[in-house]
């Protein structure tokens, strides 16, 4: 990736020159057709010697530093990318460490619940129990006050049975009729 990166940021034209500087030394190196006259250098041309000299050094220094620079950019992005990496690594895991305690804290919640709930049914169950005992003791007493009255009825009954057979053998013994029961044939 970072060579993509670089060869966006190169120019086009670094490698034509890079060509042209050395086209250029050739040129230099290559002899000056004979000449039968040789002329002393003027100091004109020897200052543009030392100006295309310096020119040269000047280009070899452009290219060295387009290059460092390139190296830096990439190096630099290459460290941001690994930062970046880096950084979303720890988001990541600190993502799931937090759902890791919502997971938790969720499931120790629905425990807690779920033994109140339990705890309560319990509660229920024990007085559940409880009503039906009382219920169960309140029949039970409501049957014992139904027998002592069917006793207290029926005892009445015989006292009556026995009041009434006393009074019919005195009506008997006297050979009298009972007034209010024959009232309404009587005349």
């Amino acid at each position: 990736m970072g060579e993509e990166v670089s060869n966006k940021t190169e120019p086009e034209d670094s490698v034509p020159k890079e060509h042209n500087s050395s086209v250029q030394e050739t040129e230099l190196e290559k002899p000056e057709p004979p000449n039968d006259k040789v002329t002393p250098p003027s100091p004109a041309a020897a200052q543009e010697v030392a100006d295309h000299a310096s020119k040269k050094d000047t280009e070899e220094s452009l290219d060295k530093d387009a290059m460092l620079a390139r190296v830096v950019t990439e190096k630099r992005l290459a460290l941001v990318k690994a930062w970046e990496e880096s950084e979303k690594t720890k988001a990541e895991n600190r993502a799931y460490k937090r759902l890791s305690a919502v997971g938790f804290w969720e499931d120790s919640k629905k425990a807690s619940v779920e033994a109140q709930l339990k705890k309560i049914e319990e509660n229920l169950e024990k007085k559940k129990a409880e009503y039906v005992e009382k219920m169960k003791n309140k029949v039970a007493k409501i049957h014992l006050l139904a027998e002592e009255k069917r006793a207290v009825v029926e005892a009445q009954k015989r006292e009556e049975f026995i009041d009434l057979e006393e009074t019919a053998s005195k009506f008997r013994s006297r050979g009298d009729t009972p007034r209010r029961f024959f009232a309404c044939f009587s005349g």
